[in-house]
């Protein structure tokens, strides 16, 4: 993916190349630096309205300790700016995928994990597996401004082994990778590991496959309906472009719904700009466990590449992806998004008993979806366009959840799901930005829930209900939590946009309302991830607030990304605004979820309310009895005889 006609297209594979000659050139990547991101520097709105901007890339490249930002104009091949990145102040870069090799390297030699290893009846060091992880920011002495994982690990019998069923508990160590050492080993306490195998991706292991399941096919005889412009993609009347980045993964931009022969405007760019994963075991081994899976590990890098048949089904069409290498290099990620069409069952129906007629249409949606695997957990990100104008997102977690040995004293933080096997509890914390443009760049934000309305001279029966609609003005009153006992909602409108009836045409966003970061509040997790602490943030738009956490989130300080973002207060009633939607699930994990998790799913939807001046699926042409009408299969039953209306 990458189409260099346009200035929001993802960086090509010969745009990447081209900022490593011009890194390579100025001095500041060689032997010794590592490129740890490369992303495309966005023009905003104005600038796209202004004309043609320039082609720039933003690099963070690491140099031993230390590390800087590169802003490069791809266009002149110049180095524009270098800023010195200052851990202590903000944080480090992401991590490497090579420095995952110098941890095994670094503890592979230790003689005292080596010696953990041996009294816990592990005499060979290599058949454990290491996770090097994310450290955190904690007040620990010596380790201000050096760059660190932590690591766990996890014991592998055998080269087939399944390692996160015999998880070795009780011991962490401390690497400077920088400094190439390993800075500590804590050996806590001493747990048997636990024994069971887990190996479910061996036949047999758990039984014989079932013999029940007949085929299912998906076929388009005439081909999908969506078209490719370059990265420009239409769906029915949806337009939009899609880009890749290495950090954020799939991008919608200028999305966009034709209305009568216009194109109007939506979102101008939607992503999930960060995903945390705080886990609740506060022992000496976990407490540090709060991954941002996106800030620390760039969830885009992590992308799979895709299967016909397997991660998708229907008519498909598969985009490649290049992304950066460490050293200035590209790698090229096959079939790493999917996009497809696929029934989504009913859209509307009515059997009119005063006319004798029976109408119904069947819904479609228009998918747009990455895998990205994060070490042991599977992550699908799907975004949906459906015929009626709604946009949803949903994300799905499966894969294998992080394991460790259970006891008494893991007993109030974990869930048994083998013997002596424990899974920790936690959380999957995503934070979609919306950078609104509904109708425009002038938008506003309301807070609408329902209300009862008490019995009195207005409601003499009591059976009246209604709405409260509160105005977000400025920043800080943009924050703010779901209430599902009040069917809360924020409503996107365009104050100069006014519908047939006269009122400012809108989107809402209807959340899901599940619990946002239980972490307390004064956690460390808890400053450093501000933004899974609300709901809803709502930003004056500034092109430099791209990510909740902050731009660096590995071992970033406390207080990044929206509450500076907020600390202004600027108006956001009735201008360029940007909507942070904070949403996941909380995971106590199930016997069900071992050795594998089934998918478990989080999102949100945005539904147009006031966009349009009618249903704008009344054009939507009936479905041929043989494809089915109200279900996949049809069958014909004795019908009943008109009823009253209700």
């Amino acid at each position: 993916m990458g189409d260099e006609r346009h200035p929001l297209s993802s960086l090509s594979r010969r745009e990447i190349e081209r900022a490593g000659r011009i890194l390579r050139a100025a001095g500041v990547l060689g032997d010794t630096q590592r490129l740890a991101l490369l992303t495309l520097d966005e023009p905003d709105k104005r600038a796209l309205a202004a004309g043609d901007p320039p082609r720039r890339a933003i690099a963070h490249v690491l140099d031993g300790a230390a590390a800087v930002e590169v802003v490069v104009d791809l266009g002149d091949e110049i180095v524009v700016a270098t800023t010195p990145i200052d851990p202590l102040v903000t944080g480090q870069v992401p991590l490497l995928s090579e420095e995952h090799d110098l941890i095994r390297e670094l503890i592979r030699d230790d003689e005292r994990w080596a010696k953990a290893l041996s009294v816990r009846g592990i005499d060979d060091p290599g058949t454990v597996v290491l996770a090097g992880l994310s450290a955190g920011r904690y007040e620990i002495p010596g380790e201000d401004g050096r760059r660190l994982a932590r690591v766990l690990g996890h014991h592998q019998p055998h080269p087939g082994a399944m390692p996160w069923a015999h998880p070795v508990d009780g011991l962490v160590a401390y690497v400077d990778l920088a400094a190439r050492e390993v800075v500590e080993v804590i050996d806590a306490y001493r747990v048997p590991v636990p024994a069971e195998p887990g190996d479910y991706h061996v036949p047999g292991t758990f039984g014989p496959d079932r013999t029940t399941q007949r085929p299912i096919e998906i076929s388009q005889p005439e081909g999908p309906s969506f078209a490719f412009d370059g990265d420009a993609l239409s769906w029915e009347k949806w337009s939009l472009r899609l880009g890749f980045d290495m950090r954020e993964g799939l991008i919608l931009h200028q999305i966009g719904f034709d209305d009568g022969g216009r194109i109007r405007p939506i979102v101008h760019r939607a992503s999930i700009a960060e995903m945390l994963v705080p886990y609740g075991d506060p022992g000496p081994v976990r407490f540090w466990q709060n991954y941002f899976d996106t800030g620390e590990y760039l969830l885009g890098r992590l992308a799979n590449s895709l299967e016909l048949g397997c991660d998708c089904l229907g008519e498909i069409a598969y985009l490649d992806v290049a992304i950066p290498d460490s050293a200035g290099g590209v790698r090229t990620i096959k079939n790493a998004v999917c996009v497809h069409e696929e029934d989504a069952g009913v859209l509307w129906k009515h059997t009119e008993q005063f006319t004798g007629t029976t109408d119904v249409r069947r819904q479609r949606r228009l998918v747009l979806s990455f895998f990205t695997t994060v070490g042991n957990y599977d992550y699908g990100f799907y975004w949906y366009l459906y015929l009626d104008g709604r946009i949803e997102f949903e994300a799905k977690a499966t894969g294998i959840v992080f394991t460790a040995a259970f006891d008494e004293r893991t007993a109030r933080y974990a869930s048994e799901l083998a013997p002596g096997l424990a899974a920790p509890y936690h959380q999957h914390l995503f934070c979609a930005r919306l950078d609104m443009a509904v109708d425009g760049p002038d938008n506003a934000v309301d807070e609408v829930d329902v209300v009862r309305i008490a019995a009195g001279a207005d409601n003499p029966y009591g059976n009246a209900i209604g709405r409260r609609v509160t105005r977000l003005r400025t920043e800080r009153e943009g924050r703010r939590r779901a209430d599902a006992s009040a069917d809360r909602t924020w409503r996107v409108s365009n104050p100069g946009v006014l519908n047939r009836m006269g009122a400012p045409v809108s989107y809402v966003l209807h959340p899901e309302g599940k619990p946002v970061l239980l972490a307390a509040d004064e956690s460390v997790i808890a400053r450093r991830a501000a933004f899974a602490g609300d709901h809803l943030w709502v930003t004056a738009f500034d092109p430099a607030e791209r990510y909740p956490a902050g731009t660096l989130v590995n071992q970033s300080a406390p207080g990044q990304g929206l509450p500076v973002y907020i600390a202004g207060d600027a108006s956001i009633d009735g201008g360029d605004i940007v909507v942070w939607h904070t949403f996941g699930l909380t995971h106590f994990p199930r016997l069900e979820d071992w050795p594998i998790m089934p998918v478990d799913t989080t999102g949100f939807t945005l539904v147009p309310s006031g966009f349009f001046d009618r249903n704008p699926t009344l054009d939507v042409p009936p479905s041929s009895p043989v494809s089915g009408c109200d279900c996949d299969h049809v069958h014909h039953h004795a019908g009943h005889g008109p009823e009253e209306p209700r």
